[in-house]
């Protein structure tokens, strides 16, 4: 069930295709642009996130996380999107070196796992996301921290009451 509290929204998933589904409505609340931060521990299903918004916005393939090489651009039809997993990472300063600020362009969705560990580096985030385990699901809260990403936030809650 889905619940609003001062503008911090939150569903709860039972499953991978509910978590590939919310990342689709987010796709839809995005129109594929803007800068979304993914926190949770590791298991948590940020990555089959990614997979749904890629899915939602056209991806065909494989989505892998890319805890290796930091970062993983899917160009697609319409628009380009960033998957980062910032996991590895070991100082934020790395970011500049693999030049971070030309990926994130407002044209492009960026959506970065793991941001705290790129903190200072990292601009703010559009709309974040948390994760935790509930039950045998996990509990997601969203909000929006510029008007951007207020907006993405309520329109995917919209998204998500629709599908109910």
């Amino acid at each position: 069930m889905s619940e609003v509290h001062n503008l911090n929204y939150s569903t709860v998933l039972k499953d991978e295709a509910e978590t590939v589904a919310l990342g689709e409505l987010l796709s839809k609340a995005s129109n594929g642009s803007g800068i979304v931060f993914l926190h949770g521990d590791l298991g948590m299903g940020k990555t089959t996130l990614c997979r749904g918004v890629l899915h939602g916005l056209g991806h065909k393939g494989h989505v892998k996380s890319p805890t290796y090489t930091l970062v993983e651009p899917y160009e697609l039809a319409e628009n380009t999107v960033y998957h980062f997993d910032l996991y590895r990472l070991a100082e934020p300063e790395e970011l500049e070196f693999m030049g971070i600020r030309d990926y994130l362009d407002q044209q492009a969705l960026s959506i970065i796992e793991w941001p705290e560990k790129g903190m200072g580096i990292l601009p703010p985030a559009d709309l974040e996301l948390n994760f935790e385990m509930s039950g045998m699901g996990r509990l997601v809260r969203w909000h929006g921290n510029t008007e951007y990403g207020k907006s993405v936030a309520t329109k995917l809650m919209n998204l998500c009451s629709m599908e109910r």
